[in-house]
């Protein structure tokens, strides 16, 4: 019998353990189990009540997590930060109290600050689930990817995963690569020596500037999405050149192990970051991306709110 989730919430990814991760990954099975049935719901969060407030825009992460506490009969409410009070004025401080006053289970956040889930989370009583914030940590994202490629590949211990694109500014690329040390892969990252971050070597991973060489004898190739807005002046001379450099395409997919899967967290840039033929081929796991996005997120829904220390039966229902 397992003991109760030792967290009471999920800030980052350097907070957990390898068996944290393993049973977070564990129970996500069950659940991917559940959004493949006729009836994609069970009756396990019923009566919690889950805020989604997202600060920021997003379609995939803020979707799947009001899908996750759905299925999960939980009480989902999604705040429009662009016409609430935060508009008017209101500190983070002051949502958190008025927040704190409804009495929320569980508060899901993406801010564009990094620290902010876990300034809330130490100015309210209930679980704080971090869905990105500022370049700090993106830590469902890397629990999601985890499990795909766990899927794919039946293992996610000694794998060589090369993380292609812009690291300076990329919170994914930090908490997979802290995700990926728990289980000895060898992690490298390569991009543009202006898209690199001055401590880049502090996160332990392996640091490229030739896209070949990063991709040789790689199991998993993880493309990150090129930031437009990012890439004026003098980080990039043109997205052309960083396409021809950088892009993953038939080409450069080639220096990568015959076996290699490809991953994207979204949105892409096709063209740019990643070709069309290599997006929808039969290498990419983009789409397994968002479907484990789901099932981990109704996972760790579960075990931040739930009440019972045993995993759940996918065969339970309303």
């Amino acid at each position: 019998m397992m003991g109760a989730f030792p967290h009471r919430s999920l800030l980052d990814i350097e907070g957990l353990t390898k068996g944290d991760v393993e049973r977070i990954l564990d129970t996500a099975e069950a659940f991917l189990q559940v959004s493949r049935r006729p009836v994609r719901k069970v009756p396990t969060l019923r009566g919690k009540t889950v805020i989604n407030l997202f600060y920021e825009a997003s379609t995939r992460t803020r979707t799947s997590f009001e899908l996750a506490g759905k299925r999960l009969s939980a009480d989902v409410i999604n705040m429009n930060v662009s016409a609430s009070s935060v508009k008017k004025g209101e500190t983070l401080q002051d949502t958190c109290r008025t927040l704190q006053a409804m009495h929320p289970d569980v508060i899901v956040m993406r801010h564009g600050a990094s620290g902010a889930a876990n300034y809330v989370a130490s100015k309210i009583d209930c679980s704080v689930i971090n869905a990105g914030d500022g370049m700090h940590a993106h830590p469902t994202q890397a629990l999601l990817d985890a499990f795909t490629i766990r899927r794919e590949k039946g293992t996610l211990e000694d794998l060589t995963v090369t993380i292609v694109g812009d690291i300076a500014h990329s919170r994914v690329a930090r908490s997979n690569a802290h995700l990926l040390k728990l289980f000895g892969c060898e992690v490298r990252v390569v991009g543009p020596r202006t898209l690199l971050p001055p401590a880049v070597d502090s996160l332990g991973v392996k640091v490229f500037d030739d896209l070949a060489r990063a991709l040789e004898g790689a199991d998993v190739v993880m493309v990150l999405r090129i930031q437009r807005e990012r890439l004026e002046g003098a980080l990039l001379p043109s997205l052309r050149e960083y396409a021809r450099t950088f892009g993953i395409g038939p080409r450069t997919i080639e220096y990568a192990k015959q076996d290699a899967i490809v991953m994207h967290p979204g949105p892409m840039n096709r063209g740019v970051e990643i070709e069309s033929v290599i997006a929808d081929g039969d290498r990419s796991v983009v789409l397994e991306q968002v479907e484990a996005g789901v099932a981990v997120r109704m996972a760790l829904l579960y075990l931040l709110a739930g009440e019972s220390s045993e995993p759940p039966t996918v065969d339970e229902a309303d």
